[in-house]
């Protein structure tokens, strides 16, 4: 298993209200080259506080695997298609993947693969 620090990959949670949103979110940023993959978690029942108030929905987890190049302008593609005052932008670094992945998220993301 292998990180390189040179090329800090990482996975991007965030959440929608609806599959049609999660689609439409996953389907731009792989075609964008924002994401290499992104995963749709269907039947996720959140509880949170919001505006003082405890609130509990259904939604969509989406795990976005992308590298810390392309955070700005995927975080901006999220704040545009997810209708949610506060989207959830939580960055998770990749400690350790495998190489073969690695090229591969590289490759989806539209960067350079070191051979």
């Amino acid at each position: 298993m292998q990180a390189d620090m040179e090329m800090q990959e990482c996975v991007v949670l965030t959440t929608s209200p609806n599959p049609d949103i999660a689609r439409a979110l996953a389907r731009r940023l792989v075609e964008s080259e924002l994401a290499a993959c992104v995963n749709i978690i269907p039947g996720m029942e959140s509880h949170y506080r919001w505006k003082g108030t405890l609130e509990c929905e259904s939604e969509y987890l989406l795990l976005i695997k992308t590298h810390e190049a392309r955070l700005t302008a995927l975080e901006h593609m999220i704040r545009e298609i997810v209708p949610y005052e506060t989207p959830e932008f939580l960055v998770l670094p990749v400690k350790e993947s495998s190489r073969d992945y690695l090229a591969w998220m590289r490759k989806g993301l539209g960067l350079e693969v070191a051979e």
